[in-house]
């Protein structure tokens, strides 16, 4: 009685994981390529699909991640996207592309990606990586990448990538997701519409009040 009890969990367990698995569905058909229904009377769960017999080999193409972004920003980095917005293509596909450039000392923010592992390359620079895990732990990984390094930043957890030569850097990376969204912490916080209350901030930084009056005015 006890083995069978035990098989039996075995494959309850198995199959809530499964169930709790978050990524991308997987594709039905060799291809869905997206198109742009603003006024759709229903919502689904990515794009609508164009008719198979419309579909051109420019649905699949994108052209433009050889051309450099503009870093003259605040931060120092320009992050350009090629998701399924960009190529319809990608719809269902479950994978997704950008490139990352950097000015001296540039910084792409700390931020994640909810829907997505990230897997980056980098191509030209020196660049200091890292991400965050889960509470309690919030354990750091940091790492140094040169040329032809690789690094992977797990789904959803917070993390950054700075610039730390005298020369612009450049890294490409690949995105488990046609969509991955992301959420730069920063922004979110301090840059909310509204204005996320004062009070509650201060309270969850332990900070005084003017501390956050003062970061959300630089925000805004």
């Amino acid at each position: 009685m006890k083995i069978v009890f035990g098989f039996l969990a075995t494959i309850l367990i198995v199959s809530l994981a499964s169930f709790s698995h978050a990524s991308d569905p997987s594709p039905l058909q060799d291809f869905c390529v997206a198109v742009k229904d603003s006024v759709a009377p229903v919502f689904v769960n990515g794009k609508f699909c164009k008719n198979p017999n419309m579909v051109v080999a420019d649905d699949f193409f994108f052209s433009g991640l050889n051309k450099p972004g503009n870093t003259s920003n605040a931060v120092g980095s320009n992050v350009t996207t090629v998701n399924v917005n960009q190529l319809p293509g990608l719809n269902t596909l479950g994978i997704s592309a950008v490139r990352i450039d950097y000015a001296p000392y540039g910084l792409n923010p700390p931020h994640t990606h909810p829907r997505a592992t990230e897997i980056l390359v980098v191509l030209e620079g020196t660049i200091y990586v890292g991400f965050v895990t889960s509470n309690p732990e919030n354990k750091l990984f940091t790492k140094y990448l040169n040329p032809g390094d690789v690094f992977v930043f797990p789904e959803g957890l917070i993390h950054f990538q700075f610039n730390v030569g005298k020369t612009n850097a450049i890294a490409f990376a690949g995105l488990s997701s046609q969509n991955p969204g992301v959420i730069t912490i920063a922004n979110a916080v301090f840059g909310s519409d509204p204005t996320i209350n004062p009070d509650v901030l201060a309270k969850a930084f332990q900070v005084e009040k003017n501390v956050i009056e003062t970061l959300l005015e630089a925000q805004s």
